[in-house]
């Protein structure tokens, strides 16, 4: 009883030793927001969760720390690709964003454009999606279009269809 009663004594000094606090002074973190009219214009808040990955890897991407980066190119196409998805994205040489194409195959639809074809296509199901969108830099503003392409199926019927995502039919 002895030995436990004076192990457990070592063993609570031993702990503390490397209880010691060491303060360290970090280096300043800066942040920089460089594409971020390509975020707010793309809206990361409706979309599914791949689609909002990929865009913020395309968002986040420094052209300059790339291997085939060189100071006389003024533009970069660079592609970004998973499984369902690609964007080509377009650089200038300071890594702001000038342009993408962007198609994502069955995505999670947005409850609007469900709605909204539901009610016009009664009885019809959703075989399959895709989800495309251009974006262009266009002075202080960017332009971007949204666009899901679907295709209904009921029996051996299929038909497709187009919305913009606010579910308007294109």
């Amino acid at each position: 009883m002895k030995k436990i009663i004076f192990g457990l004594i070592i063993l609570g000094l031993t702990v503390q030793t490397y209880g010691q606090i060491k303060t360290e002074e970090l280096s300043e973190v800066v942040i920089s927001a460089t594409n971020y009219k390509y975020l707010n214009k793309v809206g990361l808040e409706n979309v599914s969760i791949p689609v909002a990955l990929l865009e913020q890897k395309v968002a986040g991407f420094n052209v300059k720390d790339a291997d085939f980066y060189e100071d006389e190119y003024s533009t970069y196409e660079v592609s970004f690709y998973i499984p369902d998805a690609y964007i080509l994205a377009s650089y200038d040489g300071e890594g702001n964003i000038l342009r993408t194409i962007e198609r994502f195959k069955d995505v999670a639809l947005p409850r609007e454009v469900i709605e909204s074809v539901a009610r016009t296509y009664p009885g019809w199901t959703f075989a399959k999606d895709a989800y495309l969108v251009n974006y262009h830099d266009i002075g202080d503003t960017g332009k971007i279009t949204k666009q899901y392409k679907i295709v209904l199926k009921k029996g051996d019927d299929r038909i497709r269809v187009k919305c913009d995502a606010e579910g308007n039919f294109i």
